[in-house]
């Protein structure tokens, strides 16, 4: 049985203009949208603007049929690069669509479904390593000798916001928040407020890659 093409499958076509969200990371999904034209973004957004932005895909693809395949929702936003337009197939006649593939056409998917997934999922954790690699830096960069302290081998004043930080930096607020947290988990820095006491350095070097 030949899988249908993107015109079998029911659904509307819709034009969105650039800057639309076409799909929320952990949101559940309600249509499955072929790329007919245009350029999506694709990455990781917070307030409203990409925290880490993974690359663009342009028509014509399918954008989310692999959350379909697997029931599960995205891992990452996809946002208009530019003036797009999609076919819009509803999620349950996309899934009925699929329950009619031979059982081997339907195991291939579904495996080829699972290694895209695993492979984003690994994309996304080695962002999250970078993200703690440069606080890393940062911190060693703008640490500051203390004398007579038996808990810090150096010192960092916070004199600045931390969502500014977290722009120089170029995640959001709550990535460095996040890192910070557990950076003190991991006995590497201690204090709260606005001055973090640097317990070890060395450790922080290995982090930062230095």
């Amino acid at each position: 049985m030949l899988s249908p093409t993107v015109f079998d499958w029911p659904g509307d076509t819709v034009v969105l203009p650039v800057g639309a969200t076409l799909m929320r990371r952990g949101e559940p999904l309600k249509h499955v949208y072929h790329l007919d034209a245009g350029r999506v973004a694709l990455g990781l957004r917070a307030q409203g603007s990409f925290v880490h932005r993974m690359g663009v895909i342009d028509a014509p693809c399918w954008l989310n049929a692999t959350c379909a395949v697997l029931n599960q929702t995205p891992l990452v936003d996809a946002v208009a690069d530019t003036k797009v337009e999609l076919r819009q197939v509803p999620l349950a006649a996309f899934q009925t669509t699929l329950d009619g593939f031979s059982g081997a056409a339907h195991s291939v998917l579904y495996d080829m479904a699972q290694g895209y997934r695993q492979q984003l999922e690994l994309s996304i954790s080695r962002l999250a390593k970078d993200a703690e690699a440069r606080c890393a830096e940062w911190l060693l960069r703008h640490a500051e000798p203390v004398q007579n302290s038996p808990n810090a081998s150096a010192v960092v004043m916070l004199k600045q916001r931390k969502r500014l930080i977290a722009e120089q930096l170029g995640i959001a607020p709550e990535t460095f928040s996040r890192v910070l947290r557990q950076l003190r988990e991991r006995s590497l820095i201690s204090g709260t407020g606005r001055v973090l006491n640097l317990v070890n350095l060395n450790g922080l070097r290995i982090l930062a890659g230095t």
